[in-house]
């Protein structure tokens, strides 16, 4: 059974295009007690019935918040640490220290993470690991890996 933490982590989408993916990602949100941070523009309406219905009945459980640009995002969450997660990054999320509040950044299904996103956010990037010659991880499921990793490191590390 996992505890809630005190600062919860927030899993910031940037401007995400797949309804599906994200309403897993809320899913996800409010079984582990995370945050979900949507910052446009996005490829869907947030009323989008696929987004509804792959969120199924835990949006009430979800704490949700739309920011129409990265920098309004910034302007509220300025100071928090952020982890920036890329196919192309060079260090593995398995290879950090994660914190309670820290912020895991994902980009769109199509771009990822876009240079905007690179120069004015400060925060590290990270990868999953794969095998080579594939391209990338479903977003929903990127999204899931990184959670849970944080997760087991800050409640069932023996460290």
């Amino acid at each position: 059974m996992l505890k809630r933490l005190a600062k919860p982590m927030s899993l910031v989408l940037v401007s995400p295009q797949i309804p599906p993916n994200t309403g897993n990602i809320a899913r996800l949100c409010a079984v582990t007690g995370c945050r979900l941070i949507l910052v446009g523009p996005l490829g869907f309406s947030i009323d989008d019935r696929h987004l509804r219905r792959a969120g199924l009945d835990y949006w009430d459980k979800v704490f949700l918040k739309y920011y129409s640009a990265f920098s309004n995002y910034l302007e509220e969450w300025g100071t928090a640490r952020r982890w920036l997660f890329s196919s192309k990054a060079p260090k593995s999320c398995f290879s950090v220290d994660y914190a309670e509040g820290d912020h895991l950044l994902f980009g769109s299904e199509t771009s990822g993470l876009s240079q905007e996103v690179y120069e004015t956010s400060q925060g590290e990037r990270l990868t999953i690991p794969m095998l080579e010659g594939v391209r990338s991880l479903n977003l929903s499921t990127a999204v899931a890996i990184a959670t849970y990793e944080a997760i087991r490191q800050l409640q069932f590390s023996t460290n």
